[in-house]
């Protein structure tokens, strides 16, 4: 017997929409304050205002992306791509973190030409278009704050914002030391120490993206007390050839085979796919497909999950 169930429920549209909408607002200011921040560091010959500049539009590129991907991953499945295109979305916030990761190795070469060839810079200048820069870029924080830990692909374009600003603080700070004190050498450094951070918190979203594309179980589930509890389920003999993983970043897919420990007839077998089903949301498993058989896939009564362990 082969069964599917499936349990969608009807908000992850709606909020997907709005964190389109969002994606879409905040992709428009940060391509705004990237052209303000190219023109005041060419008149300020500010590189490191240019360097945030390059920085932004690295980021916008990024949010435009994320914001694409959110409509396609409203798509609909269809003959070609059964599972839908949810997938778009964890590809993008992948690329997303691994282009922020770049770009803060480039903000490190060019924090280190800063160092060994310190040059004449409009302070001034720097500052007010630092200023604007943040302002800017910490509303876009501030749209993006309370859906950042609800979907991975809002979740990188919020660090990425949140990189944005911490960038825009440290050149302003670089711009106070050139303006008032002559301290050229504090702009690099605090570059650097920006990006670190950055890098910081931007690995738990490249590797949670990893994670999802290479089909990896869900970190918040315990495989072993799962197949422990759906083990102890009234008529169930043994369970395998059990697969478990991620859709996106909050869809999680289950299939199974159930080994009955007697000849079930079909009552019996729904009944029983109910309390396994069952079993499967209470660690928060919405879809599955289960094949329960009696006396079946001989020699792989076992559940295999250490075969590939080190």
């Amino acid at each position: 017997m082969h069964t599917h169930s499936q349990h969608c429920t009807h908000h992850h549209h709606s909020h997907s929409a709005v964190h389109g909408k969002k994606l879409l607002w905040v992709t428009l200011l940060n391509f705004i304050i990237t052209l303000a921040e190219i023109a005041g560091g060419l008149l300020s010959n500010s590189l490191s205002l240019l360097s945030d500049a390059v920085h932004n539009l690295g980021d916008s590129l990024a949010l435009f992306f994320a914001w694409t991907a959110n409509r396609l991953g409203n798509k609909k499945a269809d003959r070609k791509r059964t599972f839908g295109y949810k997938r778009v979305e964890i590809l993008t916030a992948f690329f997303n973190a691994l282009a922020l990761i770049v770009i803060c190795l480039f903000l490190f070469i060019e924090a280190y030409h800063r160092l060994m060839e310190p040059q004449p810079i409009k302070g001034a200048l720097m500052l007010t278009v630092a200023v604007i820069g943040l302002i800017a870029n910490w509303v876009s924080v501030l749209i993006l704050q309370k859906d950042k830990n609800r979907n991975i692909n809002v979740k990188a374009a919020y660090l990425h914002l949140m990189g944005d600003t911490l960038s825009s603080v440290a050149v302003i700070m670089g711009g106070v030391a050139i303006w008032f004190w002559g301290v050229v050498w504090l702009d690099p450094v605090i570059t650097v120490l920006v990006g670190i951070y950055i890098i910081h918190h931007t690995w738990s979203v490249l590797k949670q993206a990893i994670d999802i594309l290479m089909q990896g179980t869900p970190p918040h589930i315990d495989i072993d007390r799962l197949v422990s509890e759906i083990g102890s389920i009234p008529g169930v003999r043994d369970i395998h050839h059990l697969h478990l993983w991620q859709l996106n970043d909050d869809q999680v897919h289950f299939e199974a085979h159930i080994n009955a420990a007697e000849n079930i007839d079909m009552v019996q077998a729904t009944e029983m796919r109910g309390q396994i089903e069952a079993c499967l949301r209470s660690h928060g498993i919405g879809h599955s497909v289960l094949q329960i058989g009696y006396n079946c896939c001989e020699g792989h009564e076992q559940l295999i999950v250490d075969e590939n362990r080190y």
